[in-house]
This record gives structure tokens, sequence and C-alpha cells, in this order.
């Protein structure tokens, strides 16, 4: 259940968040949760409403559906894939260096498929590295959300037993 509270809580911000998170965005880091914590078969569950949320911010900014929003949905299936990955094995370090690798895959695949279907930079090694370059300063801020946003979703279960334990010691202690 707070896999799919996560992930809600996700699409939303990644719906109403661009003006107002800065760029900080919790869907990356749920989708990661998502994959660690569910079925696989699960996945495709959500595949309709992640195209949903894309399709409904293309028509508030006025673009079409576009080829490389094919690679984003991919992504999408492949970052609750790497989150499979740690079903059972949930350590510190296992969970950074994949929140990590999934910043890196966000920033290589979106990157190309904006350079290789739009005609903003020439097809060329060049164009490529321009786009790659012009995409650092978003890089940053996906690193920095996807890493915080996924110690934050991956510790709750952690951290809220002790919280409630805490807290019912504290009841009797009264």
């Amino acid at each position: 259940m707070l896999a799919y509270l996560f992930v809600v809580l996700g699409i939303i911000v990644h719906v109403v968040g661009p003006g107002v998170t800065f760029g900080f965005t919790p869907l990356g880091a749920s989708l990661l949760f998502f994959g660690a914590n569910r079925s696989r078969k699960e996945f495709l569950f959500l595949l309709p409403v992640l195209a949903a949320a894309d399709v409904f911010l293309n028509s508030k900014y006025g673009y079409a559906f576009h080829a490389d929003q094919m690679i984003t949905l991919a992504w999408y299936v492949g970052a609750c894939f790497l989150g499979s990955l740690l079903k059972d094995r949930i350590k510190p370090l296992y969970v950074i260096g994949a929140s990590l690798a999934l910043s890196v895959s966000f920033f290589l695949l979106s990157n190309f498929a904006v350079w290789a279907t739009w005609n903003m930079y020439p097809k060329t090694f060049s164009g490529l590295t321009a786009c790659y370059v012009a995409g650092l300063p978003f890089f940053q801020k996906g690193i920095a959300s996807d890493f915080i946003f996924s110690v934050m979703f991956f510790g709750v279960p952690l951290l809220a037993p002790r919280l409630s334990g805490a807290e019912s010691h504290r009841r009797q202690a009264l």
C-alpha cells in the first residue's frame, strides 16, 4: 500500500511540480520503491497512469505526445525493474547505488531521446554532447531528488515500527 501511496505522490508532484518544486521530484524514487516492494505484474498497471500524466503535461504546455516520451515510458518500467533488484536486499549502500543508477540512466536516456527525436541539436557527436551539457543543471537536481526521496521512502518502513514502538513504551510508562 505504501508503494502505491508514494507513486501517487510522485505523479502528483510530477504533474503539479515544474514551477513549484524547482525540479525536485519524488517520481523516480517512488518507482524504485514500488519495484522493490510490489510484484512485476503490477508495473504494467502504472504505465497507463504515467502515460496519462505525461499526456496531460504535454497538453498543459502545448506539446504533442512525441517519440522521445516512449523512451521515458520505457524508463519508468526500467526504474521499477531496477527497484525489483532490491527486493529482500534493502541495504543503505544498495539503495544509494540504485538511486544513482536511476539518475544517471534517466539523464542519459532522456537527453539521448531529445537529441535523436527533436531538431534542437545537430545529429552529430558535438550535437549530442551539446544536448547532454544543456541537461546538466537538471541532472544535478535529479541526483539530489532521487537520493533524498529514495532515502526517505526506503527509510519510512524501517523507522515507522520503531517510532510506534517508542510511543507505546512511552504510554506504558505514563
